[in-house]
């Protein structure tokens, strides 16, 4: 099975790049973010005629998660529990029936950027962290396969980026950040990335300015969190950059795992 996550940055201005992308890399299962529409507004249209069933928790002109699916889950449910005030759309969670298997659980995010730093986004972005790891914590005790996956804003470690100095103020790399991660992390979970590769300049993100694309100048923020259940089944993982050299692409290229329900 494969299971990708991709920070669209805006699903009507790439639906080009994303339908043509379905039918190349062909997954199973895709989390997309910053879909930045409401969700009368996402071309669902185009997505259910490559075979995809479609799940949306979206926001108008900013945010906005997608679950994309050939088959389709027995639950959905939207938002990250843990604040009634949030009205940012920013978690979808889907479970799936794999048979002979039982549940498989998937969740897509988009983690708070936090910057400024000095300004309450940043708060925000560690208050959501928080969150997650408590709705994480709930999850683990279902003892099943768990993917979240999503634009955690978050570098984990200065190899993954082309220069920690330019980041060492930045709210995706302050050591508050980072150890938020890692408290994920503790929790049982495992960066499938990293779970199959040491290798460095290895980055999901390029920006748009000062030529980053070029000169590889990227970060790795795009990440599938397993949990023991999942990992045990992981078999590989692929970062596919190429779609950052397509016409009019997203700064985020798709991340993607592969994982094995065949025995």
């Amino acid at each position: 099975m494969k299971i990708a996550t991709w920070n669209i940055n805006g699903v009507k201005a790439r639906i080009e790049n994303l339908c043509q992308w379905l039918k190349d890399s062909n997954p199973d299962i895709v989390c997309l973010q910053e879909i930045k529409t409401v969700d009368e507004g996402f071309p669902r249209l185009e997505i259910e005629a490559l075979g995809y069933h479609v799940e949306t928790h979206g926001q108008k002109g900013f945010n906005g998660v997608a679950i994309l699916s050939k088959t389709k889950p027995d639950e959905v449910t939207r938002g990250l529990p843990g604040d009634d005030s949030d009205e940012q759309a920013r978690f979808i969670e889907a479970v799936f029936s794999v048979e002979g298997h039982g549940a498989l659980r998937v969740c897509c995010l988009y983690l708070p950027n936090g910057n400024p730093v000095d300004t309450e986004k940043y708060p925000y972005k560690l208050a959501w962290m928080e969150r997650l790891r408590k709705f994480a914590l709930e999850r683990l005790a279902l003892e099943e396969p768990l993917i979240l996956a999503g634009d955690y804003n978050v570098i984990p470690e200065p190899h993954d980026c082309f220069d920690p100095k330019v980041w060492e103020s930045d709210a995706l790399f302050l050591p508050q950040t980072r150890q938020a991660f890692r408290q994920l992390e503790h929790l049982g979970f495992t960066d499938a990335v990293r779970a199959t590769t040491d290798a460095i300049k290895l980055y999901s993100f390029w920006d748009y300015q000062a030529g980053a694309w070029p000169k590889n100048n990227g970060i790795r923020i795009d990440h599938l969190m397993l949990s023991p259940e999942a990992t045990d089944r992981l078999t590989g993982t692929a970062i596919e950059k190429h779609v950052r050299a397509w016409e009019k692409p997203s700064d985020h290229v798709p991340v993607v795992a592969h994982l094995d329900f065949s025995n």
